[in-house]
């Protein structure tokens, strides 16, 4: 079964190759795309091998010989039926999605009057041609499997005993497929800026597999906190005070709006949005937190200085949703890892893309954890810069350090600089992460211990501070508008029902012509991207319901907050709770003591309608692939 799946498998992906070949070419890594193909069969090849593996010191003896070689031949045929149906349905599927089978191939299969209808009256040939095709080979590979099985002798017990915790060893590292803190998943194999090429990588068995568990654990969506007429959904939500100047007369799109910039200009500036890792309000000290940043400290003079900005939730995913594509959070997993906002779901460098100007992602580990590397190719990134692009001179168990970082995003910057053109640069940093490892002798450690959040966040602002000091060296500072915030605080603990407190995170906007300022009232991180398009001097048009601070820096704003199955809509000092399948409540959050105080008071209609209108809509633009732009 491995080697003629291998070989059916290979044989597949050089077919699509050569069938792509000027997409593929164009990449440059036709070598690479083959080899990491091979790798990526290797880890399904792997889960189709555990089965057998696991009953073998059981029923591969010698009193059960017969029955052993009829399971193993039947499992190996439908392993081997299940690739053939799925390879041979792929050219197909391409043509209709420019994409392996993936979520779409399975999702439609509830209506199957539907289906049957459209494959026959619109791809009557291919069918005819895949199921033949599936059957003549599925007999010839089960033929040669029987063949195989009578030919073959059985192991002795003894030989057995002692090879078999090695085959699991060497089972469990083919399925892993690297020593890294994750498993290699499909996101691994997102190596270029093209969403088609990377999914020739992979291959279509696997792709389906991880599209039905994908979709097994979206299920936990929006709709935990009870019904709401869609009708309320996004006319509450686009009467927002930021959002009713604005006109939404797309009703396909129903976010999508033309935001003129405030600020008028000949050239628009580049862009450098800086991604903190766990960077909270706790360790920010004018924030009520510990003196452990002081290059912050010393920057926020220098320009927008937000003074209580508040995460979406408490993953770095979530983080990167709210800051880099604006969405606003729901109970379901973040969309960056959800199998529908792989391709075409809006994100800053996409808007930024279609203005002309160059994008990528610089990440000291590897871009393809929580599949950060899929989800940034297929929507508008053009460029990933990871750990195996450095040559770093620490490296821990997240990657470079933040040094090495930053040195190499001066040093792309530079090169996009140089290309004359308009860029987007978003860089994360990894070095504030459990085991919280940093090169030595770089700063006056806060705690006496080394290895501590404390220490770690220290060298985290301090290596920050040595970026952009060199940044302020070069050419394109004038011209460029940098972005300092947090993906979220570490640890997100408390005993209240929403710990709002370590959902506090400091925001910086530098650079160009900012000047100092202080923004006093509440604010989230989805507002984040409309305020800077506005300062960068872009007018486009996007789906992002955040807040432009330019035209608006004075008035009263909203936090909203997701926190296990808890969303939070915060305006003033008035929290409103959603809970599933329970009443929401209200609390009065005390901003001085960080303390949510729970109330006996039943919310108001208003305040209701606000929360669940902002919790089902990015559920529902996400679901119906409406957050996006115009095709």
């Amino acid at each position: 079964m491995l080697v003629a799946g291998l070989l059916l498998l290979s044989v597949s992906r050089f077919a699509l190759v050569a069938w792509q070949w000027d997409r593929v070419s164009a990449t440059g890594i036709v070598g690479e795309i083959l080899v990491q193909g091979v790798r990526a069969d290797l880890i399904l090849l792997g889960y189709l091998l555990v089965l057998p593996l696991l009953l073998a010191p059981v029923l591969a003896q010698r009193y059960s010989e017969r029955a052993w070689k009829t399971f193993s031949v039947a499992w190996a045929s439908f392993g081997l039926l299940f690739i053939v149906f799925m390879e041979l349905s792929t050219p197909q599927f391409i043509m209709q999605y420019d994409f392996r089978p993936n979520r779409l191939f399975v999702e439609y299969l509830s209506y199957p009057k539907e289906v049957a209808a459209t494959l026959w009256n619109g791809f009557r040939l291919a069918v005819i041609a895949g199921i033949s095709g599936t059957i003549l080979l599925s007999v010839l590979l089960y033929r040669m499997l029987k063949s195989a099985a009578s030919h073959t002798g059985m192991w002795s017990p003894k030989v057995l005993l002692l090879t078999w915790p090695l085959l699991v060893l060497v089972l469990a590292f083919q399925i892993r497929s690297t020593t890294a803190h994750r498993p290699a998943n499909p996101a691994t194999f997102a190596l270029t800026g093209d969403a088609m090429v990377n999914s020739i990588i992979i291959n279509s068995p696997w792709s389906v597999i991880d599209a039905i568990a994908s979709m097994r654990k979206e299920a936990n969506s929006s709709e935990i906190y009870g019904d709401f007429p869609r009708e309320k959904v996004f006319p509450t939500v686009t009467a927002a005070p930021w959002l009713r100047d604005y006109q939404f007369n797309n009703p396909e799109l129903p976010t999508l709006h033309a935001q003129e910039a405030a600020i008028k200009r000949d050239k628009p500036l580049n862009l450098v949005i800086v991604l903190e890792e766990s960077l909270g309000a706790t360790f920010v000290q004018s924030l009520g937190g510990l003196p452990v940043t002081p290059e912050l400290e010393k920057l926020k003079n220098e320009g927008w200085w937000f003074e209580q900005l508040y995460a979406t939730g408490t993953r770095s995913v979530r983080g990167i949703e709210a800051v880099v594509a604006g969405n606003a959070p729901t109970p379901a997993r973040s969309v960056v890892k959800l199998s529908l906002a792989q391709q075409n779901f809006y994100t800053l460098a996409m808007g930024l893309g279609k203005q002309g100007y160059n994008t990528e992602f610089v990440y000291g580990g590897e871009a393809h954890f929580d599949n950060m590397r899929s989800f940034f190719t297929g929507n508008g990134f053009q460029n990933v810069v990871d750990r195996g692009d450095m040559q770093p001179k620490f490296v821990g168990s997240w990657g470079a350090s933040d040094e090495d970082l930053f040195d190499k995003s001066l040093e792309r910057l530079k090169t996009l600089h140089a290309q004359d053109k308009p860029f987007f640069s978003l860089i994360f940093s990894s070095s504030n992460h459990e085991p919280f490892e940093f090169p030595d002798g770089k700063i006056e450690l806060h705690d006496p211990a080394k290895q501590t959040v404390n220490n770690a966040v220290k060298y985290a602002d301090y290596a920050l501070g040595k970026f952009i000091a060199a940044a302020k060296k070069e050419a394109y500072w004038q011209d460029t508008v940098f972005l300092i915030v947090a993906d979220h605080d570490n640890r997100v603990y408390g005993n209240s029902l929403v710990p709002i407190k370590k959902f506090h995170i400091p925001g910086l906007i530098l650079g160009a012509d900012v000047q100092p300022k202080r923004i006093t009232t509440l604010a989230s991180q989805i507002d984040l991207g409309p305020t800077l398009l506005s300062l960068m001097g872009i007018s486009s048009s996007h789906p992002m319901i955040g807040r432009d601070f330019v035209k608006d820096g004075t008035s009263p704003g909203r936090a909203i907050m997701q926190f296990d199955n808890y969303f939070t809509w915060l305006e003033g000092k008035t929290a409103t709770i959603l809970r599933p399948g329970q009443a929401p409540l209200i609390g009065n959050y005390d901003f001085g003591k960080g303390e949510l105080h729970l109330t006996d008071i039943k919310p108001t209609e208003a305040q209701v309608d606000k929360a669940m209108a902002h919790v089902i809509a990015p559920s529902l633009l996400y679901r119906e692939q409406r957050y996006r732009l115009t095709k």
